[in-house]
């Protein structure tokens, strides 16, 4: 495949009606534009067979509720889990990891206790467990980065003690784009008796994911980062830890039965998905699925990475551009630009009808470690091509050159 073949949009740019012709959309990392088959499922399934799920016996709503486990199914083939109770819905990946913090942390951590991190993960991934930690007494360490922005797992396996009980993990980086070895990452957790949580949502949209292969106990993603709808987001967990872990809401569907006197609960995925779910938003996540299969993650993976390495080459040509990060990252090129402000970037991009993310990315411990305040980031999907390249790049030299 020559460079222009690899670069140029995955033929699917005419699926995705909000892109108009000419706009650079470079901000896949923060949410991904929606194809034709999410937004037909999604109107479809208001607008023709809508109902509740799990609770009518109405024809209608019995097939709902097949929909409904059948998109459950699908996203448990999707990430190789084997058993599709091990699926919750939630509604994104936040959710997903406050429940464990919440629940398992909650129950399994004790004082004294420690927690892994690292240097590069989302706000998600830092404050739930700093909520847990210092609620039960544990403690918090930082797994720090190599020079080209990846989790040093050396650094880490050296700090690992068996008084870690949960290790958790950005599987891409939302920053940098740099990818986990994750399966080091699970030999060096189980070897000192840790759990293992991965924070996938910039790793399903672009990689193929296995959980058994990865070899972690839980595994969190956001649907509207995957072409699909925001609101819903998924936590798989191993069956034994599920069952294990008490609900962190009340309300419906939840039960097994309910007292004034005592309550009992259903079994996973019911316990944890208390309350009217987003139907429609799974129905749109199922399509999602089928999108990004149908094109073929091996595909979307290649493709993206063909245009980081040709967006780093024109970017590194740039004097005053500094880039951060690997040079082989998976769709995310993070850059600063000397004596101006990522804002600034933004800004004068967007007149150039290129759509970019500047700011800390909700992860302001990477930033100071960074030595920066912000940076800007250009993120590609599957709608992405070579014009959008030389656009971001014909934007920074207009930058520069009205910056000096």
């Amino acid at each position: 495949m020559d460079m222009l073949a690899s670069t140029r949009p995955l033929d699917r740019v005419v699926d995705f009606p909000a892109i108009p012709e000419g706009w650079a959309y470079l901000d896949t990392a923060a949410t991904a534009q929606k194809p034709r088959p999410v937004i037909e499922a999604i109107t479809r399934g208001y607008a023709e067979t809508y109902a509740t799920v799990h609770r009518g016996v109405y024809t209608r709503s019995a097939d709902m509720t097949l929909a409904f486990e059948a998109a459950r199914r699908r996203t448990a083939a999707f990430i190789g889990a084997q058993v599709p109770e091990e699926v919750i819905f939630v509604r994104g990946a936040t959710e997903g990891i406050n429940l464990v913090a919440q629940s398992w942390g909650g129950t399994f951590l004790k004082p004294g206790d420690r927690i892994m991190l690292s240097m590069l993960e989302h706000h998600s991934n830092i404050v739930p467990w700093q909520l847990v930690a210092e609620r039960v007494g544990a403690e918090i360490d930082v797994a720090p980065l190599t020079e080209d922005g990846r989790i040093d797992l050396d650094a880490m396996a050296a700090m690992l003690t068996e008084r870690h009980k949960m290790v958790a993990l950005a599987h891409v980086s939302n920053v940098l784009g740099s990818v986990l070895d994750a399966r080091r990452a699970a030999e060096l957790a189980h070897r000192v008796g840790a759990k293992l949580l991965f924070d996938g949502c910039q790793a399903v949209p672009r990689m193929p994911v296995d959980v058994q292969e990865l070899g972690c106990d839980f595994y969190v993603f956001s649907a509207h980062k995957l072409y699909g709808p925001t609101g819903i987001g998924v936590l798989w967990g191993k069956g034994d830890l599920l069952g294990a872990m008490p609900p962190v809401q009340g309300g419906g569907a939840m039960i097994d039965k309910v007292s004034f006197r005592k309550t009992s609960f259903a079994p996973p995925p019911a316990r944890f998905e208390a309350g009217t779910p987003h139907v429609v938003g799974v129905l749109g996540l199922h399509a999602a699925i089928d999108y990004v299969e149908g094109i073929g993650l091996d595909a979307i993976a290649a493709h993206e990475e063909a245009l980081v390495r040709e967006a780093r080459q024109a970017l590194s040509s740039i004097n005053s551009v500094r880039l951060f990060g690997p040079d082989s990252s998976a769709g995310i090129v993070s850059f600063a630009i000397e004596g101006v402000h990522p804002h600034d970037i933004g800004t004068i991009l967007d007149e150039s009808r290129v759509a970019i993310r500047a700011g800390h990315h909700c992860a302001q411990p990477l930033m100071e470690h960074l030595g920066v305040d912000a940076t800007a980031r250009a993120s590609f999907g599957v709608y992405n091509g070579r014009q959008d390249v030389e656009a971001l790049v014909g934007g920074i030299e207009r930058v520069t050159r009205i910056f000096g």
